[in-house]
């Protein structure tokens, strides 16, 4: 009974380390705690099992926010933040660009943003999003299609990675769950984070808008690693340290201004 105490204690106190500081080392908690890195290890991973964490090489990171809600859902969280990250974005998407646009809340604000005058092609495998740029005469809209992923809010199955397969744009802007340098950009679910490692790959840039609540977070599905992120637009109060371990990375990191100014 006093075992299974120490364990329950150190694994709480591991929780509230994610929670207050990020990631966590087990070579940092073994010393803490006075056990061997075997034990954390075995604690990570059953914190892991439990859907407390998100093992890492070396430690774990806290998990994603987010999972669990529709698209439609995500949109209505921080939309103020998610649009300032969208005149950022929006820059980068230049006249007679092919621009996939990936799912996610923050593209979805991104697609909005697009000036209706800009003529550019714009390809995207989620239905909220071409709605969204339905009504912009200048652009061509390619819609990828196949079965829908109710969760993802996007086509993301077999139709839709073979219509990928046919693609080579100039710029894919990514919609993560998770973002850490070590971990990389990362997702939810299996099937999302294969398709968007796929169009990552067939596209000259990559970039990722990502609010701060996302960074130093990670899901369990690798997306693409950090190196292969051309620009990472974050909000402007992305804590000092998340900005400098990404631009250590020789990542591009561009500030977005608080919403309101």
């Amino acid at each position: 009974m006093t075992t299974e105490l120490l364990l329950r204690e150190r694994q709480a106190a591991i929780r509230e380390r994610l929670v207050t500081h990020g990631r966590v080392l087990a070579s940092d908690l073994a010393r803490e705690f006075n056990v061997s890195e075997d034990t954390i290890r075995r604690d990570l991973r059953e914190m892991a099992s439990a859907g407390l964490c998100e093992r890492v090489y070396g430690g774990a990171l806290p998990l994603a926010p987010d999972a669990g809600r529709s698209l439609s859902e995500r949109a209505q969280i921080a939309s103020e933040r998610k649009a300032a990250l969208a005149q950022v974005c929006v820059g980068y998407i230049e006249r007679g660009m092919t621009v996939f646009l990936d799912a996610g809340s923050t593209n979805l604000a991104i697609a909005r943003a697009i000036a209706p005058e800009l003529a550019a092609t714009i390809v995207t495998n989620t239905p909220l999003i071409a709605s969204a740029l339905m009504e912009k005469p200048a652009l061509d809209l390619i819609l990828i299609g196949g079965t829908l992923d109710r969760a993802v809010g996007a086509a993301v199955g077999a139709r839709a990675q073979r219509d990928a397969e046919l693609l080579r744009p100039d710029l894919c802007i990514l919609g993560a769950c998770g973002a850490d340098p070590e971990a990389g950009l990362t997702a939810v679910h299996f099937e999302d984070a294969e398709f968007k490692r796929l169009v990552a790959t067939k596209s000259r840039a990559v970039l990722a808008a990502v609010t701060t609540e996302k960074l130093g977070t990670a899901a369990p599905h690798a997306v693409v690693g950090i190196e292969a992120v051309s620009t990472l637009v974050l909000e402007a109060d992305a804590p000092a340290a998340d900005v400098a371990a990404l631009k250590a990375r020789g990542i591009g990191v561009v500030l977005a201004e608080e919403p309101g100014r």
